[in-house]
């Protein structure tokens, strides 16, 4: 039997900061948003600059200033999970 590793309030928040920040890239990805968008539309400028810098580090996101857009493997990987 596997065990669950359970995750901390503080992770699970970040993961739904981040699934929500795909989201709204992900719904239009050939349209780019700005970090200050995404920070209006999670309510938190905290949230979506770390989000960003996060997902950019893990290579879902590309950067271009203060723009961002998804990466083909992020595109993919929506496509795929549906």
């Amino acid at each position: 039997m596997h065990d669950q590793v359970t995750q901390s309030p503080v992770a699970e928040a970040e993961d739904r900061a981040h699934g929500a920040i795909l989201g709204l890239l992900l719904d239009d990805p050939g349209a780019p948003w700005s970090v200050d968008e995404l920070a209006r539309a999670l309510k938190s400028e905290v949230e979506a600059v770390d989000g960003v810098a996060n997902l950019h580090a893990a290579g879902l996101l590309h950067r271009c200033g203060e723009l961002v857009f998804p990466t083909r493997a992020a595109i993919r990987a929506s496509e795929i999970i549906g």
